[in-house]
């Protein structure tokens, strides 16, 4: 049975991917900050007949992301689908800096979450990956990383742009392999703005980019994708 890992696996677009993935007849590893959180996502997922668990890493902590990725591997096996989408455990505590006010400080933590833990995450898989011709990593980011300009959130965009224009080039660079990488920029706030916006909607995406590993981007917006 294939693997897939959701990395930032939470109770709303996390678990609704895992859930996806999972009916599609993936053992599903599910890594996260919060032991709490990943048990009862592990009960829910379970109680619809989906073989689900828990690992704990935050992915600001690279060297624990690498042992939860170890683990994943003995428990389950090789890894066949990578979906890295972090986030902070409270939105609302977020600390945004606009464009004129962008400061080195602020832009590190931002660089710790996106970009060196989604590289140290993608790592963990490519290179099996790459030997035995096969994979697909999906990476998700709020629209800001670039096909979408909103100058107060300069902190965020710079380093989630910077995760962006790496899986790009990512996806340029497999092509032949049998490897596939494809970056999703959210552009609607998650359950918040009608029907397409609604993680189970949303997570119907992954499994098409999954299945046609064409695209190397898609925009989905409160009205779907673009």
């Amino acid at each position: 049975m294939s693997t897939a890992v959701v990395v930032g696996a939470g109770p709303g677009l996390g678990k609704a991917i895992a859930r996806s993935f999972g009916a599609e007849g993936f053992d599903v590893a599910l890594i996260g900050r919060t032991p709490g959180t990943l048990e009862k996502l592990e009960r829910d997922l379970a109680g619809e007949g989906l073989r689900a668990e828990g690992f704990v890493a935050d992915v600001t902590d690279r060297e624990a992301l690498v042992k939860a990725f170890d683990a994943v591997k003995e428990r389950f096996g090789p890894i066949e689908v990578l979906e890295y989408s972090p986030a902070p455990g409270d939105p609302s505590t977020v600390d945004a800096v606009g464009a004129t006010d962008l400061s080195v400080a602020a832009l590190l933590p931002q660089l710790d979450m996106y970009l060196f833990g989604g590289v140290t995450a993608v790592q963990q898989v490519l290179p099996d990956m790459i030997a035995r011709g096969s994979g697909t990593i999906l990476v998700s980011t709020g629209a800001s990383s670039g096909p979408v300009v909103h100058p107060p959130f300069a902190n965020i965009a710079a380093a989630s742009g910077a995760l962006r224009n790496w899986v790009l080039n990512l996806h340029a660079a497999l092509r032949g392999t049998g490897v596939y990488a494809a970056h999703v920029a959210i552009a609607t706030w998650i359950g918040q703005e009608g029907p397409a916006s609604m993680p189970d909607v949303m997570a119907g995406t992954y499994l098409d980019l999954y299945r046609s590993r064409q695209e190397a981007e898609v925009l989905y917006t409160a009205d779907g994708v673009r």
